[in-house]
């Protein structure tokens, strides 16, 4: 993937005009293995996406590993307490407890170079964004995204026998499936600008047995993805359906008997659907999940128009 997720965090620092700079009472610095179990006290006290996730790929991963794709910040005061705590790199994620700290993790941002996307609350996103913006990327294209969560069941639907985890012999389909879903969300294909580390890391997740799927006579029916989870909540994606199998109650059967397996170990499922993707919210909505909120999605454009992007 080009220079290391460690080289560019050495150059990711508090410049001397930044929010965390010019109030005194706050630093800035580098998250490590050491305070991983600070870290989840604070973000296990937060129920958005951006603290799942984090969450999530710490647990999977640790605070200092390639496969987060960046580094972790922490913000605390005069007396060492934490008032945020940022992912910042291809995603850039942040989860804060005051304005100031928004503000210095903002700044901080601005001096990150290669990052894909920023997601955030609706509101957080509007005030980072101001604060973001003057030095940072600039968008290429803007999601406004609504969070759906299930916690209660339906009654229960003809169950799918084949509904399995996927196994690395699925890999070639679902990367084409994947790397489509991704071009529609995003306008990047993952396949042409990234193919080894898409591979690497859609391997990892079927090993990991996060991926479900349904497949009739070597086609793809049903696809769905745990992208994170913690005790409390499964974050899921990248859900599809055979777009010549659709309408059929495939896709609700699938999604009814998954439901289940995955509320056996989490009390809510939760996925994210962009605002003007009118089916899929229908879709979800019988299927038992309720909307809850609504994140912003900014997809940057690189400062260096050469730059491939990763997915």
């Amino acid at each position: 993937m080009g220079e290391s997720i460690r080289s560019k965090e050495t150059v990711i620092s508090a410049p001397p005009n930044s929010a965390a700079a010019r109030d005194e009472s706050l630093t800035l610095r580098p998250l490590t293995d050491a305070d991983e179990r600070e870290v989840h006290k604070f973000l296990g006290a937060c129920h958005t996406v951006d603290a799942v996730y984090m969450t999530g790929l710490i647990n999977d991963n640790g605070m200092e590993s390639p496969f987060n794709r960046g580094a972790f910040f922490a913000v605390r005061d005069g007396r060492g307490r934490l008032e945020g705590i940022s992912l910042i790199g291809h995603a850039t994620l942040f989860e804060t407890r005051t304005e100031r700290a928004l503000a210095a993790l903002a700044s901080l941002a601005q001096h990150y170079t290669h990052a894909h996307v920023v997601m955030g609350e609706q509101e957080k996103m509007e005030s980072f964004w101001k604060l973001y913006s003057a030095g940072g990327q600039q968008p290429r294209l803007i999601c406004r995204e609504l969070l759906f969560e299930q916690r209660h069941l339906l009654e229960a639907r003809m169950p799918v026998r084949d509904l399995r985890r996927a196994t690395l012999d699925d890999l070639p389909q679902l990367l084409l499936v994947q790397s489509r879903l991704a071009w529609d969300e995003s306008g990047v294909n993952p396949l042409e600008a990234d193919p080894e580390g898409f591979r690497l890391r859609m391997a990892r997740r079927v090993e990991q047995g996060r991926v479900w799927v349904w497949i009739e006579r070597e086609r793809l029916i049903f696809k769905a993805d745990v992208m994170t989870e913690t005790a409390d909540v499964v974050y899921l994606e990248g859900i599809y359906v055979h777009p010549e199998e659709r309408g059929k109650g495939y896709g609700l059967r699938c999604m009814s008997q998954l439901s289940r397996t995955l509320l056996e170990r989490a009390r809510s499922l939760c996925l994210l659907v962009n605002e003007r993707n009118k089916d899929a919210q229908i879709f979800f909505f019988k299927s038992g999940f309720k909307l809850r909120g609504c994140y912003d999605t900014f997809f940057l454009q690189p400062k260096d128009e050469s730059e491939l992007f990763t997915v």
